[in-house]
């Protein structure tokens, strides 16, 4: 079991803004907590803090895994889940530009805008 530090303000402060700027609106970030393998190998589950946030039927989840480590998915129904495709993030603003940019790519993609 790991000690990940708690969330900083300034990690809520960049994630609200930027979720402000690309929706134009304030969002209603939640956070709370979540048991997970920090890493793949190992066998019990740590707690870690999460931002967590929905639009439309979409829900975002960003998990706090370090200091200055993150994780990020995003899914419509539980067994419907998605990533960026990096394991894991040491900046918390590309993180969350990432996150919103592949969901968007996926929403458009499953609308057919694209191929």
């Amino acid at each position: 079991m790991y000690e990940i530090p708690d969330i900083k303000e300034s990690e809520t402060w960049i994630i609200r803004t930027t979720l402000r700027e690309r929706y134009g609106e304030e969002v209603e970030l939640q956070i709370a907590d979540a048991e997970i393998r920090v890493h793949p190998s190992d066998m019990e589950t740590s707690s870690c803090p999460v931002w967590y946030w929905q639009r439309g039927d979409c829900h975002f989840v960003i998990f706090k895994t370090g200091d200055r480590n993150y994780r990020c998915q995003f899914f419509y129904r539980p067994y419907q889940q998605y990533g960026t495709g990096v394991y894991e993030y040491t900046d918390i603003t590309e993180c969350v530009v990432s996150l919103l940019q592949v969901q968007a790519d996926h929403a458009a993609k499953e609308r057919g805008d694209i191929k």
